[in-house]
């Protein structure tokens, strides 16, 4: 039997890809420089929460995650982040590949809520791994990947910004029912506001107390006024 051992050496975001993707190096070594045809290999990501420390600014954005730090002793059980499959191709004895794991942005989900909560330092992730072995000299037989196969890494927090500001430059987005987006929709409309931030903002205001922004007079029935600073019209002097 061909036994395999996994090592992941680092994880970087992948700034060309069309989704925000992180890319884990992993090195895959052979016993006995064994000839390996190929690896159909799965691989599920977890974070393990407990194993790192918390500022008080980062425990409390985690509080909707894992309830007050008091009761962090219980709650801080491990996070499912992904779930990929990489078909390795054949090599003899040790090879190095990436493996692509798209990412999301959705504040939903759990791990989306965890990356976001974090300000610095590192996350740490267990890698375990699954599949099919093709291995074999002058033919091949088939051997599975035991369930035991795992790796570590402990990811800089930096990776994962660096990934979301590559692709959400300076934002981030929220999933909300079609019902939902068809009354802000109605109420931007109804004040003519000129975008979602400043129909956001016009809620905030009214919901803390303060005054809303005026609504924008407008051109025709039906059509909302155009900001003067997207279309700036010079003065000229009549001849």
């Amino acid at each position: 039997m061909t036994d395999l051992s996994f090592d992941c050496t680092g994880v970087r975001a992948d700034r060309y890809a069309a989704a925000p993707t992180l890319l884990f190096r992993l090195r895959i070594t052979a016993t006995e420089a064994a000839r390996v045809h190929a690896v159909a290999l799965r691989c599920q990501l977890r974070i393990e929460p407990g194993r790192r420390g918390y500022r008080t600014d980062e425990a409390e954005a985690l509080s909707d995650l894992f309830g007050e730090r008091s009761r962090w002793g219980s709650t801080l059980q491990p996070l499912q982040f992904a779930q990929v499959s990489l078909v390795v191709p054949g090599f003899t004895g040790e090879t190095e590949v990436e493996l692509p794991v798209p990412c999301s942005y959705d504040l939903d989900v759990a791990a989306g809520r965890y990356f976001h909560a974090l300000r610095d330092g590192e996350v740490p992730l267990l890698l375990l791994f699954s599949g099919t072995v093709f291995a074999g000299s002058g033919g091949f037989h088939v051997e599975p990947v035991p369930w035991h196969k795992e790796a570590s890494v402990r990811m800089p927090v930096a990776v994962w910004q660096e990934m979301t500001e590559t692709h959400f430059p300076g934002c981030g987005w929220l999933r909300l029912p079609r019902e939902t987006l068809d009354a802000l929709l109605a109420y931007r409309s109804r004040r003519a506001l000129p975008s979602w931030q400043a129909t956001v903002e016009s809620l905030l205001a009214t919901a803390e107390g303060g005054e809303p922004p005026a609504p924008r007079a407008r051109l025709f029935p039906g059509t909302a006024a155009r900001p003067a600073a997207v279309h700036p019209v010079s003065e000229r002097t009549a001849p």
